[in-house]
């Protein structure tokens, strides 16, 4: 780790050590949840290290932002540097026939992984940017990943879109279940607002793993996500009889919300509580102004089956690219190590 700044040919790389410095420019650049400090302090308690780091063009203004975690590696390799949903790149809104304001998304990815490789040894800078597919173009030194950390495919909602809109996109089953959940006499959805309530939508959590044989992380991991995001990482749930039946993770930025985790056990099932819940956080999303709903990726299971229902189209965003650094034959030609990391990623 550095903390001097180096310049790119015509941007500036600094590191950021202030949380509230950092989350202000990040949703300011109108950037993903997985990239705000607390994400980071979250990984940096389960085996990650993380940094962040500013960048600004010549006149000083900031026109990115990334926050990067690193594993260590053994031996020569060094560690595995990675950017969940970033870059953030500045967006220029202005009439697209004026000279760009702003540097291109790629410029701004080539200055941090260059800033990377010349401050430590890394086999990997590896980004997946928050922007859609064919958007983000990167030079002749990336490498397209071979596996995928989070999706590239998902669904993301424009919320700037009225209700009645979004209700018309969805498929019928879809809105004739979220009117018949909705009108549940017995069931409540409220946000989850202590760690013992957590606890109880954990329950219900293993009992979807079990049923759909997933994964999951240690109950400390989930704690320190709610605790370390803050208002950041809200939790809903639907109740019945005082008991959760159903629950939906989210992680949100000022522009951005996302889906971490969700399930329900079998009184949810029955009462296809899901549906009611999923719509109460979207409208509640949009009613505090974020613009994009992302449902956190389409892996075609059961769950994507379910998700596709909610609009009639798909996104595809840019996926993962590396920045090669010394070891990435050996890192992606079969190290147990690596695809051990890779797995791990995944279940976070």
């Amino acid at each position: 780790m550095t903390s001097s700044a180096q310049p790119s040919t015509t941007l500036t790389v600094t590191p950021c050590t202030d949380r509230e410095r950092w989350d202000a420019s990040v949703k300011e650049l109108g950037g993903h949840p997985l990239q705000l400090w607390g994400w980071g302090e979250l990984k940096s308690a389960h085996r990650w290290s993380a940094e962040r780091v500013l960048v600004s063009d010549a006149s000083g203004t900031t026109v990115g932002a990334c926050q990067l975690l690193t594993r260590t590696l053994p031996g020569p390799l060094g560690g595995f540097v990675y950017a969940p949903r970033g870059p953030v790149v500045a967006r220029d809104e202005r009439d697209p026939d004026l000279p760009a304001a702003v540097p291109a998304p790629g410029e701004v990815a080539e200055a941090v992984a260059t800033w990377v490789h010349g401050s430590r040894k890394a086999v990997a800078v590896s980004i997946e940017p928050d922007e859609d597919a064919g958007t983000f173009s990167l030079g002749e030194k990336w490498r397209e990943a071979k596996t995928l950390v989070l999706p590239a495919r998902t669904l993301i909602l424009d919320l700037r879109k009225s209700e009645d809109e979004l209700l018309a996109d969805m498929s019928k089953k879809h809105r004739q279940y979220i009117r018949k959940s909705g009108r549940e006499e017995t069931m409540e959805i409220r946000p989850v607002e202590t760690l013992a309530q957590l606890d109880e939508c954990l329950e219900v959590y293993r009992e979807t793993s079990e049923r759909a044989d997933f994964g999951l992380h240690e109950d400390s991991y989930y704690h320190d996500a709610f605790t370390m995001l803050g208002d950041d990482a809200p939790v809903w749930a639907a109740y019945v009889e005082g008991k959760p039946v159903a629950f939906l993770y989210m992680a949100k930025s000022d522009r951005t919300a996302f889906e971490l985790y969700g399930g329900m056990d079998e009184t949810g099932q029955r009462l296809r509580a899901n549906y009611a819940l999923k719509w109460h956080v979207i409208r509640h999303m949009k009613s505090i102004g974020i613009e994009r709903y992302d449902f956190g990726g389409l892996i075609n299971d059961g769950v994507t089956t379910f998700k596709t229902g909610f609009a009639s189209h798909e996104n595809l965003l840019a996926g993962s690219w590396d920045r090669p650094g010394p070891g990435y034959k050996i890192w992606t030609e079969g190290l147990p190590l690596a695809k051990k990391i890779v797995r791990t990623l995944r279940r976070g």
